[in-house]
């Protein structure tokens, strides 16, 4: 991982919905912010087991994700 990128965890419940997402602007839900997520550096996306995946995005991108999504 480099010293500059955002580990951005995500966690499911079983219907397979977004129960909780890192980094999560507060004006939206997060379902949404891991939708906006997955459109748009979903190549990053990594499974984990239980139910969970990580997201990994650069510092600097981070503040223009947040602020895409928010809009």
């Amino acid at each position: 991982m480099a010293p500059s990128e955002i580990v951005i965890h995500a966690r499911y419940a079983p219907d397979g919905t977004c129960m909780e997402i890192g980094e999560r602007p507060a004006s939206i839900t997060p379902q949404a912010w891991f939708k906006y997520l997955y459109e748009n550096v979903g190549e990053t996306a990594q499974p984990l087991s239980g139910g969970r995946l990580i997201f990994r995005v650069s510092a600097t991108d981070l503040e223009k994700h947040q602020a895409a999504a928010a809009a």
